[in-house]
């Protein structure tokens, strides 16, 4: 019979407290910026530029069809031998960034191009700037569409990122790694690192239903 010992857990819980902590902030920046990277890349996808969109593809195929393993290893690791040293962190988060800019690319051109041509034209007719079209008659309406796309996508990207802790980046793996080669109590500390994984998305996944309730409302308010 296993004798359960969670004691040496609890003494290094504000350990995991702290990795988890760490883990929202390295996830909440990357979903910002790999956002960013989304709206531009789908608006690129959607210009009708072909060279602008042939490296679009490009990258997307790139990112979807290798493992997220390897691209930090990439980053951390290989980057160096051109002359970009990055700390732990920063490659983490370049890496999710760039992981997360991908595929939300496709999720937001679905959503762009669900836009029926209709609309557009009764924008224009109605004397608005492109810029006006753009966010309230094209962007506003898509996001409400992939809102949900969206969310899930960045749950995965906050579970994903216990990837990064096998370059020593700070998160909550890495600390419930550091706490188990301390207290060689690897089944508790793992049920509990578990626990916080699953605290974590279903917090955020309370958060951003209440958030789809009052943004995205009809009619959509400004």
């Amino acid at each position: 019979m296993y004798n359960f010992n969670f004691e040496p857990v609890f003494v290094g819980f504000d350990q995991l407290l702290l990795g988890a902590w760490l883990t929202i902030q390295l996830s909440c920046a990357a979903m910002i910026l790999g956002l960013i990277v989304s709206v531009l890349c789908a608006a690129g996808k959607t210009s009708g530029i072909a060279p602008l969109r042939w490296l679009i593809d490009a990258y997307i195929e790139v990112i979807r069809n290798t493992p997220f393993l390897v691209q930090i290893f990439f980053i951390f690791f290989g980057l160096p031998s051109l002359g970009l040293r990055l700390t732990p962190n920063s490659a983490a988060l370049l890496a999710l960034v760039v992981n997360f800019g991908a595929y939300g690319t496709e999720i937001i051109r679905a959503g762009i191009e669900s836009i029926q041509k209709g609309q557009v034209e009764a924008g224009t007719a109605l004397g608005l700037s492109k810029l006006q079209i753009f966010r309230y008659i094209i962007m506003k309406p898509a996001l409400r569409t992939v809102y949900p796309a969206l969310t899930s996508q960045f749950i995965y990207l906050m579970l994903t990122s216990s990837v990064v802790s096998a370059i020593s980046a700070d998160d909550l793996a890495a600390a419930g790694n550091d706490l188990q080669s301390a207290t060689f109590a690897s089944f508790e500390v793992y049920i509990v690192v578990t626990l916080i994984y699953l605290a974590m998305s279903v917090g955020f996944s309370a958060i951003f239903s209440a958030i789809e309730k009052a943004a995205f409302k009809y009619p959509l308010s400004r």
